[in-house]
């Protein structure tokens, strides 16, 4: 099984991008399965040590890729936040498969306009831009991805750049 990681700030388009390289996949006729990690670990409250609930979510990651590994799934696409190097070999060895991480990285100006289009609540939508830049400079300064796509550009398009490297990814 292989499996690829689709990380990058809030409001970049993780979540539509993995959907869409999953019907890219569909169209291959490629047993697959899409899981957005942050409904891993939607509960609430979060553990002190932990506010994303991550230990949550990779326990919840390794049931959920075994089950669909039984059900005849040959990819898993993922879509979520990864902050460390250490936190991605995590997601591999829970996996327990080759991780190829592709973040995506848009203008914060596009960033910013899709996350208001989302939160209406002042307050929120505050947390949300304040974590996208959080984000960036946390992605610009530890390289835990194997390619960075533009995600500014029609989803699909997107959708294609992102199979195209991986695939490329997989064979070097």
């Amino acid at each position: 099984m292989k499996a690829l990681l689709i990380t990058g700030p809030v409001g970049v388009g993780k979540t539509t991008v993995a959907e869409a390289v999953g019907s890219r996949l569909v169209e291959a006729k490629v047993p697959h399965a899409v899981i957005d990690l942050d409904w891993l670990s939607a509960c609430w409250p979060a553990p002190a040590d932990d506010p994303f609930h991550l230990e949550l979510q990779l326990r919840n990651l390794q049931a959920v890729v075994r089950n669909y590994v039984d059900a005849g799934v040959h990819r898993v696409v993922l879509a979520g936040v990864v902050e460390s190097r250490a936190d991605r070999e995590r997601y591999a060895e829970v996996i327990g498969a080759k991780l190829t991480v592709c973040r995506l990285k848009a203008d914060l100006s596009v960033v910013h306009e899709r996350l208001s289009r989302r939160h209406q609540d002042e307050a929120v939508l505050r947390w949300h831009l304040n974590r996208a830049e959080e984000l960036e400079m946390l992605f610009s300064a530890t390289w835990i991805d194997d390619f960075v796509i533009a995600a500014d550009q029609p989803v699909a398009e997107v959708a294609q750049d992102v199979i195209s490297w991986w695939l490329a990814a997989e064979r070097s």
